[in-house]
């Protein structure tokens, strides 16, 4: 079987993602990494007045090209008050984001006048219109400030408070189902048997599924047996509207996924042409969609951000965006051509001139989970090329694929 390019598997993933359409509205409280189902109109306009940016003095100035040595203070206007208007060459003390009166053509701050007995002196010449804060000057009232398809940060909900919006129409939560298979698997804080490994990617693929805003359904380990394989799909199908495996994707003896899902579904096995990876599972068991993810911890988690992560949030209904590359400077030699795109463990440094420069992790094996703890992000190594020092590279950082 010929390999597939990362590309034409992550363009084959996108295709087969069908956005929810489904919707809910949900208080503010609770739309954080959500997904917005509608865009949002602002029913005001932010601000919704004109108001004074500083502390200090809001005046009227009748003419700034003959601008008084000294005006009176008139009035006070604190935040929530309302000030009467302001005649010419008079002043009013004023505080931060307090209407500004009628007649007022600028404010300048308290620690550019000297202040006496209800008469101040400026001591620089004001411009027209400083320290104002305009009427709608950072949302205009129907304007569009949040879009759908938005995976919702909490500055976008603070967004929506000051609009004075209650309640958002999102996206139910995406529900995935996490398997982990393997005989050889190890809850931490139970003694390790002979030839048993601690499950990792139960934790892993969990966290950043969670990350995403998915609802997990963690079914643990599944024994390596067809029957026991074939009872935890069916069961996570029925609960879910994803189902992830962890290992039992490959051609051993012990790996029992590619029939079970072949039996309750479809399934197509998918050899990429990266590494770590290679062996991708896709297709469906019952009603839902199904992701095979290689067994090693490593592979498992670099598959998982590079192809299941753009296909879950394209089915959440948000635009998967490609992490941005940094065109940095190599502090290492690769001397290794492999056929297949690399992703190598690194992290950046500040180099003698100071640059950025990606350092490796000394071990690249698909099982060393230490070098992805230790890793800031990954160089994207395209197949058939060698590296020397100094060489600019790809790097991608690891908190913009994790999201």
């Amino acid at each position: 079987m010929s390999l597939m390019t990362f590309d034409e598997a992550l363009a084959r993933l996108l295709a087969s993602a069908q956005a929810d359409t489904r919707q809910q509205s949900l208080p503010l409280s609770e739309c954080d990494g959500r997904v917005l189902a509608q865009d949002v109109i602002a029913p005001l306009a932010v601000p919704g007045f004109d108001n004074s940016a500083m502390d200090g003095y809001a005046l009227h100035i009748a003419d700034f090209a003959q601008v008084p040595a000294s005006l009176p203070v008139v009035q006070r206007i604190a935040a929530g008050e309302t000030g009467q208007p302001l005649a010419a060459n008079s002043a009013a003390r004023i505080f931060t984001g307090a209407p500004v009166p009628l007649g007022c053509n600028a404010v300048v701050p308290q620690e550019e006048v000297n202040a006496g007995d209800a008469v101040i002196s400026l001591q620089t010449p004001p411009s027209p219109g400083q320290h104002i804060r305009r009427l709608g000057e950072d949302i205009a009232a129907g304007s569009t400030v949040l879009q759908a398809g938005q995976r919702l940060a909490p500055q976008h909900v603070a967004l929506a408070a000051s609009l004075g919006i209650a309640e958002l129409a999102v996206h139910p939560a995406l529900r995935v189902g996490l398997l982990c298979t393997g005989d050889e698997l190890t809850q931490p804080g139970q003694p390790l048997p002979a030839g048993g490994i601690y499950n990792s990617n139960q934790f892993a693929i969990g966290g950043l599924l969670s990350r995403l805003g998915c609802q997990v359904n963690d079914y643990g380990k599944v024994a390596d047996s067809h029957d026991a394989t074939l009872a935890a799909l069916r069961h996570a199908a029925r609960e879910n509207d994803v189902v992830i495996t962890c290992g039992g994707v490959s051609v051993g003896e012990e790996d029992h996924v590619k029939a079970a899902v072949s039996e309750l579904g479809q399934l197509d096995l998918w050899r990429i042409a990266i590494k770590p990876g290679k062996p991708l599972a896709f297709g469906k068991v019952g009603q839902a969609a199904f992701i095979g993810l290689p067994g090693n911890p490593v592979s498992a988690f670099l598959t998982f951000l590079l192809l299941a992560r753009p296909f879950l949030l394209r089915r959440m209904g948000c635009p998967s965006q490609p992490a941005t590359a940094l065109q940095v400077s190599a502090g290492f030699d690769w001397p290794r051509a492999d056929k297949r795109r690399e992703f190598l463990r690194a992290k950046l440094e500040v180099d003698s001139i100071g640059g950025l420069s990606a350092t490796l992790y000394p071990s690249q094996g698909s099982a060393v989970m230490s070098s992805l703890a230790w890793a800031g992000g990954l160089i994207d190594l395209p197949a058939g090329h060698t590296v020397k020092k100094g060489d600019t590279v790809r790097y991608l950082p690891l908190d913009q694929l994790i999201g």
